[in-house]
């Protein structure tokens, strides 16, 4: 009976850290740890379209993640997008200057914010703003794009062959 005891207890031990073991999986594989308040800073940028941009997402500098989308909201007056991006310490020398742009990871990822850095000798600071963004670009629009010009496109030709026929 006490080996019974034994080894029930050994399994819901083992039991416990694989479930343990799992939620820590989980967490590092989302990326759901926040970046620290007291090690970082916030910077905003104004888009005219974000896309599919949400929060938590990178922001990235060279395809180095330095921080992420902090909040996400929409300006009354403008009514552009303004994101507040939490940039970690380490990286406090981003020039004033820089742009920022929405760009996605792969064909049809997630989106993410990408900053080219400026050649300015003053850096941005908690509480700085990026003036030069590039808003999403939006797969939709730019079939919808292509498929307006073939049409246009094809209605040219046609007037075309017309006037040389009469």
């Amino acid at each position: 009976m006490n080996n019974s005891k034994w080894m029930e207890t050994t399994v819901g031990v083992f039991i416990l850290l694989a479930i343990a073991s799992l939620l820590f999986l989980a967490f590092k594989a989302s990326d759901f740890s926040r970046l620290d308040n007291k090690n970082s800073y916030v910077v905003s940028a104004e888009f005219d379209n974000i896309g599919a941009l949400k929060p938590r997402a990178a922001v990235a500098v060279a395809g180095v993640k330095i921080g992420q989308v902090e909040a996400i909201k929409l300006d009354p007056q403008t009514y552009r997008a303004i994101v507040y991006l939490r940039i970690s310490d380490r990286h406090e020398n981003i020039p004033m200057d820089s742009s920022a742009s929405i760009l996605t990871a792969g064909l049809l990822g997630a989106n993410y914010i990408s900053i080219s850095p400026g050649f300015e000798n003053q850096y941005l600071g908690n509480g700085g703003q990026i003036s030069d963004t590039h808003p999403a670009l939006i797969l939709e629009d730019m079939i919808g794009q292509l498929l307006f010009s073939m049409k246009n496109d094809k209605a040219a030709e046609a007037d075309k062959d017309k006037g040389e026929n009469t």
